[in-house]
């Protein structure tokens, strides 16, 4: 059994709660784009729902237990996706939600989390300073602070894409690639590691033999060397156009949970997410975040690991203002 705060039976159990809407996403071998990279290359889609991300697995599963405690309210920090997560998931089931986000967060994100009818709260400064002020309105309000990783919910939430993966893995006969999987690893994008954490759990428990790589900025690398180290390391600041990964100051007990379950945790550069943004449009048709290009930037930064392997790489959102994206793709 892992160590970790996971539990394989709650996250069978979250299928029942999460809205069909956000389960059983697509996975399909991507022939163009694996031949541009030199390897096989499957995507799993997580964009076609009405957050276009993966985060409202998760807040599917918060949303659900609030209302069953009969709370009314409920407050986040969010660099994007998860404000419109918990606005989608907390509207569908009456919940007020307030989100707390950066000025700076791309203009997109943060239209979609008012029109989804949260209140929104803009604060100067980065993630963590948003995360701050959630924390104190929450104090102040006496309404249940949710905390993306911190959170089990998001956590186990984020799981149920590894479940999905697994029973591929599990459905197809044995290959080169490993007993009885259709691909011998995984890339997954880090930042808090909510979905880094979840879907290396459901796969080291079910389909062990597949490698759990996570994937992070260079310009916001604190899980990453937090993960070598085996310690927590933060950072003073972050620069990297991948916001929804963009953390300085890890979880402990996500921490801890990561060791458990990923084979390693890598740092790509701007120009390789740019780039892997620019593949995905070209051989997928996908209009991507920049985060959810990391797990092809890092096949673009070490080809020789990946050559002739079948890798799945989890494209986790498509919240971008269509502008920067047009400048980044371009440039």
């Amino acid at each position: 059994m892992l160590a970790t705060r996971l539990d394989l039976d709650r996250i069978r159990a979250a299928r029942r709660v999460i809205d069909p809407l956000f389960l059983d996403t697509p996975l399909y071998q991507c022939d163009p784009l694996g031949h541009h990279l030199g390897c096989t290359v499957s995507i799993k889609l997580e964009t076609a729902n009405p957050v276009r991300s993966f985060k409202a697995r998760g807040t599917e599963l918060v949303a659900s237990l609030l209302t069953g405690q009969g709370r009314t309210a409920a407050v986040c920090a969010s660099a994007g996706n998860l404000g419109q997560a918990l606005g989608w998931s907390g509207r569908r089931r009456g919940l007020d939600v307030t989100v707390v986000a950066s000025r700076r967060a791309p203009a997109a994100k943060l239209d979609r989390i008012r029109a989804l009818g949260a209140e929104l709260e803009l604060v100067d400064g980065d993630f963590e300073q948003a995360r701050e002020r959630a924390a104190t309105l929450a104090r102040q309000r006496d309404i249940r602070l949710v905390e993306d990783s911190l959170d089990i919910e998001t956590c186990e939430g984020a799981a149920t894409i590894g479940l999905e993966l697994a029973d591929s893995a599990r459905s197809v006969r044995p290959s080169r690639f490993g007993a009885g999987s259709a691909f011998d690893a995984v890339l997954v994008a880090l930042g808090g590691g909510a979905m880094a954490s979840g879907v290396g759990y459901a796969l080291k428990t079910l389909a062990p033999a597949v490698e759990v790589i996570c994937v992070q900025p260079s310009g916001a690398p604190a899980m990453t060397r937090s993960w070598h180290q085996r310690r927590v390391v933060s950072t003073d600041s972050t620069d990297t156009i991948a916001d929804g990964v963009a953390g300085r100051y890890p979880i402990p007990a996500v921490l801890d949970d990561l060791l458990a379950v990923a084979d390693d945790a890598v740092l790509v550069r701007e120009e390789s997410i740019v780039e892997g943004m620019r593949l995905l449009l070209e051989h997928a048709g996908l209009v991507v975040e920049p985060s959810a290009a990391l797990g092809v930037a890092a096949v673009l930064e070490n080809p020789d690991r990946f050559a002739d392997r079948h890798v799945v790489t989890v494209v986790c959102g498509s919240n971008v203002d269509l502008p920067a994206y047009h400048h980044w793709i371009r440039r």
